[in-house]
């Protein structure tokens, strides 16, 4: 055999980037998915390629300690042709001194940077990613999707939505993803590298990047850092010195290039949306098909007895406890095979990077297959007992008195609902419940929850038959107005009660955790007849609730009402989501690649006090140049008056993009907004 004699060559980056689908990360360097072969241009220096005479030795490398047993190295010469099973070469060109040698990586090797020598002339570099369309799907470590919308939608997409506020009202906050943005694949490579599995053991560790769930696991712990070199710091409570709220966010960009260029120190600060659309900007970069889900009403259960045990005191206020109820809970679903589990888990894996409680000594979460949650299967890896607590725990409730005494308190509480999505294609919010629990009371929830050794919820919970207890809202309740909340009492029995109603309100984080008293009462004599009604209103002024309220804009209502005659006590909790204003966005020019256009932003002010530092501020993948653009107004702005900026940007890339804006003042902070811009050529 004759070796081939080649003094230059060509990567033909923008070919090969292109048919793998990842051109948008650029076309100066060779970035390839594996199981699909790609091609490089050789140029002869002598003699021309002769099939079954010329040979050519190819060895791929990656990682510190690359070995064949780690998977980490592989030789292999020319084939006739490609096999995309494993690794190989073969020439696609006819005889001549110009020879395209076509290559194919293994659809299960492990993902990274790799060095590609051939023969003794070449040491070519380049960068391997997971391939979701490679329909390799009965390999062991696929992450294979047959949809090209679905694919469209959790790989490619650089933006997306994720459902905030409460699930009364869902409400969507808009997030530049960006993982295809300058640097940033090279960002979440250097994740990889600083997680302690490869820091202790290096070749076992990238070896074990041939396997997404292993890679999930890791970024479900390097995404927070409670362990390691991770990328957030979060915090829930107490203000936010040395770094910036959770809201001030508007995509994973700045939070990674802070984290890169700050020596891998966490950014500070993320809570749980933050955590979740960061590993989801790392999932879709590497090429596992990702997405942020939010689960409401999402129960922290410390010690998985998959009860929530909750103590009011006798005014219906709530008693701190590490055991809570998070008014939602955002996590990621990650797409891939499960090999070690039995055929039928494939396909969504739950994975929660905010550091709640330890998994195998580390803060990290999953992945757990979505399928093993709805059917009760808690021995199945990895962490199924908290998330199908978070889903499914019931809620016990306790009045605790003043002489330290405790009796229960009848009251209903939801768990895991209306678990949330951004649908596919569209802004539209997709219920995927029905993806974790059966509906509630079916034959098939009971078989689950005994498989999960879940006592049955009904059992638990039985309905107080005579008295009954809501709270209605009024339909119109905005950041700024004062509005009125009702406690509407039931007698269903057939004699008269008398009864003592407490009807309080407090802030509250969306964690739970309880602020200032927004407004209180206490009827001591309710009386109410056989069959009778009462609607009793508390007016929530504010002047009251403004300072009070976090940037959640929550507000607990707790209605307690007590019989005198049997001593029961009933309760009904409810949060309200108060609604920021709406930013206005019109798009002056023509939408074209590389053609300046201005965003004219508006806010009206809906406070009855005047705002002071007011800053607009926009980001969006192929729209704002890899950055945020912000504005500030040389004025304050009246109650009522008008908040008005034209920003400049370039699009860079044509298509459909969302540009994501923020305000921010001194009174109203971290207001999201978007536009959907369709960028032509």
């Amino acid at each position: 055999l004759s070796p081939l004699d080649f003094d230059r060559w060509n990567l033909e980056c923008e070919f090969n980037n292109t048919d793998h689908r990842t051109d948008l990360n650029g076309v100066d360097r060779l970035i390839v998915r594996r199981g699909q072969p790609f091609s490089i241009s050789l140029y002869l220096r002598s003699g021309s390629f002769q099939p079954g005479v010329s040979s050519l030795d190819c060895i791929a490398e990656t990682g510190p300690q690359p070995s064949e047993q780690y998977g980490t190295r592989a030789s292999f010469g020319l084939s006739a042709h490609i096999d995309t099973s494993r690794w190989s070469a073969a020439v696609a060109s006819p005889p001549g001194d110009t020879v395209a040698l076509s290559i194919c990586c293994a659809p299960d090797a492990p993902i990274g940077r790799y060095t590609l020598t051939l023969g003794r002339s070449a040491r070519i570099e380049f960068i391997l990613l997971f391939n979701p369309w490679c329909p390799a799907f009965q390999e062991k470590y696929a992450v294979y999707m047959d949809n090209e919308q679905n694919l469209a939608e959790y790989v490619l997409s650089q933006d997306g939505l994720i459902f905030r506020g409460n699930y009364k009202h869902p409400i969507p906050t808009p997030w530049n993803f960006g993982q295809f943005e300058s640097g940033i694949l090279d960002i979440c490579l250097r994740i990889l590298d600083m997680n302690p599995k490869c820091l202790r053991n290096p070749g076992k560790d990238h070896s074990g990047r041939r396997n997404p769930i292993y890679v999930s696991r890791v970024l479900s712990a390097m995404v927070n850092c409670n362990d390691d070199k991770g990328v957030l710091l979060g915090k829930w409570t107490d203000g936010y010195e040395g770094g910036v709220s959770p809201m001030f966010w508007r995509g994973s960009l700045e939070i990674l290039r802070n984290w890169d260029t700050q020596a891998c120190e966490p950014v500070r600060y993320g809570q749980c949306w933050v955590f979740a659309a960061v590993a989801c900007s790392v999932s879709r970069a590497l090429g596992i098909p990702c997405r942020v889900v939010t689960n409401y009403l999402s129960a922290h259960d410390t010690n998985s007895n998959l009860v929530i045990e909750r103590y009011v005191n006798e005014n219906g206020e709530l008693i701190q406890s590490r055991e809570m109820i998070w008014n939602y809970h955002c996590w990621v679903e990650s797409w891939m095979t499960r090999p070690d589990l039995k055929p039928d888990f494939n396909g969504w894996q739950a994975s929660d990077p905010t550091p709640q409680e330890k998994s195998e000594g580390v803060y990290c979460c999953g992945p757990i297959p979505v399928r093993a949650i709805k059917e009760g299967e808690l021995t199945f890896k990895y962490d199924a007992p908290f998330v199908f607590a978070e889903v499914n725990a019931d809620v016990l409730t306790f009045m605790r008195k003043q002489d330290g005494s405790t009796s229960k308190v009848t009251t209903t509480t939801l768990v895991g609902q209306k678990i949330s999505t951004k649908s596919v294609g569209s802004d539209a919010r997709e219920d995927i419940t029905h993806l974790y629990k059966y509906p509630e009371g079916s034959d098939e929830e009971r078989e689950a929850f005994t498989k999960a050794n879940h006592q049955n919820k009904l059992l638990q919970q039985q309905q107080n038959q005579g008295l009954h207890i809501a709270i209605k809202v009024s339909p119109d309740m905005r950041k700024g107005c004062d509005f009125d909340v009702f406690a509407v009492v039931t007698n269903n029995t057939q004699s008269e009660k008398k009864c003592r109603l407490v009807f309080g309100s407090c802030a509250v984080s969306y964690t739970g955790v309880l602020g200032g008293n927004c407004g209180f009462k206490d009827l001591l004599n309710v009386e109410l007849a056989p069959g009778g009604e009462r609607r009793v209103p508390l007016r929530l002024n504010y002047s009251k609730y403004g300072d009070l309220v976090t940037e959640d804009n929550l507000v607990r209502l707790a209605a307690l009402l007590i019989d005198y005659s049997s001593r029961e006590a009933i309760m009904a909790v409810r949060n309200i989501v108060l609604e920021n204003p709406e930013i206005k966005v019109r798009i002056l020019g023509e939408p074209k690649e590389n053609r300046k256009l201005a965003a004219e932003l508006t806010l009206q002010n809906p406070l009855p006090e005047t705002l002071d530092n007011c800053c607009f501020s926009i980001e969006g993948a192929n729209l704002t140049g890899g950055r945020v653009i912000s504005e500030r107004l040389g004025s304050t702005v009246g109650p009522g008056e008008d908040a008005k900026v034209k920003i400049y940007f370039t699009p860079n890339h044509s298509g459909l993009r969302k540009l994501v804006v923020d305000f921010d003042s001194n009174k109203l902070c971290h207001v999201k907004g978007y536009r959907n811009v369709i960028i032509g050529k």
